[in-house]
């Protein structure tokens, strides 16, 4: 209880906070953040180039660019087109879970 009381005083004082921003360890740990957040960046951004490269980006181009054949031809596409987005959906998350982007939940 004390020492919690002892810790938010020196918190809230300027010129603490200004000694510990320029020390190593805290400046160590604002490098690892913003390199954290610039690999999550690059692997949104490689995420988004291979949703631009999936199956199912190319089956909803080939879909549209074929003449609907009646509601139930277009219910059986969109059943495709369901069916690949999950599959890619799976396949990336594998693919993350593997190269250790993603962290397996622990039950």
């Amino acid at each position: 209880m004390v020492l919690r009381y002892l810790l938010s005083a020196l918190i809230n004082k300027t010129q603490v906070v200004d000694k510990l921003s320029e020390s190593f360890p805290v400046r160590a740990a604002a490098r690892l953040t913003a390199r954290a957040v610039l690999r999550a960046q690059q692997a949104g951004r490689d995420a988004a180039g291979q949703a631009l490269k999936s199956r199912t980006l190319r089956q909803i181009r080939q879909e549209a660019a074929e003449a609907p054949g009646g509601p139930g031809e277009l219910s059986r596409k969109a059943r495709r087109i369901r069916d690949s987005l999950l599959q890619d959906v799976k396949d990336g998350v594998q693919e993350a879970t593997r190269s250790r982007q993603i962290k397996p939940k622990r039950k």
